[in-house]
């Protein structure tokens, strides 16, 4: 879905950070090293990256652009 904007845990924000993560290991850099160039330090923060899963592609296949009262 969408990244959450902070960490649950410490209140960091985090969300700013996830387009530079997903770059880093699309170019198959190790995860971790990644999030250590990108100043998460805590495991707390890490992991709302590393735990996040981009599912939005699979809801929009099921988006309409018409809504039924429109189609009448």
């Amino acid at each position: 879905m969408i990244i959450p904007v902070r960490c649950f845990t410490c209140g960091k924000v985090v969300a700013d950070k996830y387009e530079a993560f997903k770059q880093g290991v699309e170019q198959n850099e190790d995860p971790s090293v990644v999030l250590d160039r990108i100043g998460l330090n805590r495991y707390c923060c890490r992991r709302m990256l590393l735990a996040h899963i981009d599912i939005i592609d699979s809801f929009m296949a099921f988006a309409t652009t018409t809504d039924k009262a429109e189609a009448k």
